[in-house]
């Protein structure tokens, strides 16, 4: 039977970089990318550096030619993995939409997330548009504005919406938390918002009716039930995402309560034996950096757990 070193999933940052430190070692490995990405529709990424403020697609495509123009033992196949069985913790089946199969000895997957939305009308319209998940990705180039609102609606609560507000005022003059008429929500909130500067930052308890265009392009205007409404600039808000594609449970992967793949650093193994899991599937601090950083060190424990089998006399 003819063996693959490593079949990575998922074309994005994470799956390309566990590819090219994989090749380092001359190691064989399959990148399998069905061209689906969280950041698809994004004309910006940022804090990787001499790519700061550049297109994520011309990132990827350089990327990929950057390794196949360096490397031999890695190859492309552009489409879906339908099936992940595992065989052994080193014998693993992977089974593409073509119906091709392949065997391989290690699995990383690189899949990236799916978002599930609130129930707020219009939320999906405005997504990575002018609703931002992380202010160190996105927002900058809207600093200065008037006021900018953080939707304080689960998984974002408590703390994490406090922090998310306190990372708005860098870039606003006033920052509105919007609790969508959520009791529980709004009585956490506000003990906490309570010790932060008042005339900077408010709460906001009326239930959402939509989102609306803004007056101009670049904001969003909240709507109330009322019929009265606000307009923000840019709006911050985390939704619940889970890892992309069937393989949670084909392999029977132990998750977190946010719906990320259980994998911890530094070298992020999963709760099943031969299966590594980096990228956005993998943590809620869904960046670039982080994405990089974890395919770089699971490709890392890989490749040892490669090599040990190799060359360990029995």
């Amino acid at each position: 039977m003819d063996f693959i070193d490593v079949a990575i999933i998922g074309g994005g940052p994470a799956g390309l970089t566990a590819a090219n430190t994989l090749a380092r070692q001359v190691h064989t490995a399959v990148l399998y990318d069905n061209s689906s990405y969280r950041n698809a529709g994004a004309n910006h990424m940022h804090m990787v550096l001499t790519w700061d403020h550049k297109s994520p697609e011309e990132y990827r495509s350089a990327s990929r030619k950057n390794i196949l123009e360096n490397y031999s033992t890695i190859q492309f196949a552009d489409v879906s993995v339908s099936k992940i069985e595992k065989k052994s913790d080193s014998h693993f089946e992977v089974h593409d939409s073509n119906g091709g199969v392949r065997n391989f000895r290690k699995v990383i997957l690189a899949v990236g997330s799916a978002d599930e939305y609130p129930s707020i009308e219009g939320y999906g319209k405005f997504w990575k548009k002018r609703i931002f998940h992380c202010l160190f990705c996105h927002g900058y180039e809207d600093r200065g504005a008037a006021s900018a609102g953080v939707l304080a609606v689960p998984p974002v609560a408590g703390g994490l919406a406090a922090h998310m507000a306190q990372n708005a005022a860098q870039l606003a003059e006033k920052v509105v938390l919007y609790t969508n008429g959520d009791d529980a929500v709004t009585s956490e909130l506000q003990p906490i918002v309570s010790t932060l500067v008042q005339s900077k930052f408010s709460i906001e308890t009326r239930k959402i009716k939509q989102l609306v265009e803004g007056e101009s392009a670049d904001s969003v205007t909240v709507e109330f039930e009322d019929g009265t409404s606000k307009s923000e600039k840019f709006l911050v808000h985390n939704p619940k995402t889970t890892a992309q594609g069937p393989f949670v449970a084909q392999l029977g992967l132990a998750t977190t309560p946010l719906g990320d793949i259980q994998a911890d650093g530094p070298f992020y193994a999963t709760s099943v034996p031969g299966v590594y899991a980096v990228g956005d599937c993998s943590t809620p601090y869904k960046v670039i950096p982080s994405s990089i950083t974890s395919g770089c060190n699971a490709a890392v424990a890989v490749s040892a757990e490669i090599q040990a089998a190799k060359y360990t006399q029995s």
